[in-house]
């Protein structure tokens, strides 16, 4: 990361994909940050204190604590505004979010349910569902290099953590996919993505 200097905190968890996708806006940025890996069921005391949800990814910033990921993301977006995550333009800032709300319903709320017990019959279910809102989402793939749009922005984080986390899942895309294999290929490259993971996020592909 960049020489810029933060007084900030994250908590944040390695296998997390919520946390995952502030890590990649914080490395998208270039923001120097202290970064404190927790793990569910063992926080510390003092994240305990700061978060009445007692859940990450969770950002303290001075006084300042945020506590979900879309507020967090955004936050960091306008403190640290180069390069900008969002555009300026108020009707695409609508759809990005759009976007960003359909894939935490859709993509997010399943993957949190599997990684709550990925043993189970439910889990399978779930994997099935998480496969069909992900091939659901093809055509925002197709229109631009990014998410509905030509430059990298907060949609993209949001969507990156859970693309890379399908082989984890058992989840294999078809030839139809084509366009999310191709945009995924062009975004786990990217020096902002890789500075992103933890040790347990990069063993989710070895092969």
């Amino acid at each position: 990361m960049s020489s810029r200097r933060s007084t900030m905190i994250l908590f944040s968890a390695p296998h997390d994909p919520w946390s995952h996708r502030v890590r990649i806006v914080l490395a998208e940025k270039g923001i120097a940050i202290d970064i404190v890996n927790v793990e569910a069921g063992r926080f510390p005391e003092d994240l305990l204190d700061l978060n009445p949800y007692h859940s990450v990814p969770t950002l303290v910033d001075r006084e300042l604590v945020l506590y979900d990921a879309r507020v967090i993301t955004e936050y960091l977006d306008e403190r640290f505004p180069h390069p900008p995550l969002m555009p300026i333009d108020p009707v695409h800032r609508a759809q990005l979010r759009l976007v960003i709300c359909r894939i935490e319903r859709d993509w997010y709320e399943p993957a949190q349910q599997i990684d709550a017990d990925p043993g189970s019959a439910t889990a399978a279910r779930l994997c099935r569902q998480l496969r069909e809102a992900v091939l659901a989402s093809v055509g925002i793939f197709k229109l631009r290099p990014f998410i509905l749009s030509g430059e990298f922005s907060l949609a993209d984080a949001c969507a990156a953590p859970i693309l890379w986390r399908l082989p984890h899942y058992g989840i294999d895309l078809p030839r139809e996919a084509q366009p999310i294999a191709r945009y995924a290929a062009s975004v786990f490259p990217r020096p902002g993505f890789r500075a992103s993971l933890t040790g347990a996020e990069e063993q989710m592909r070895v092969a």
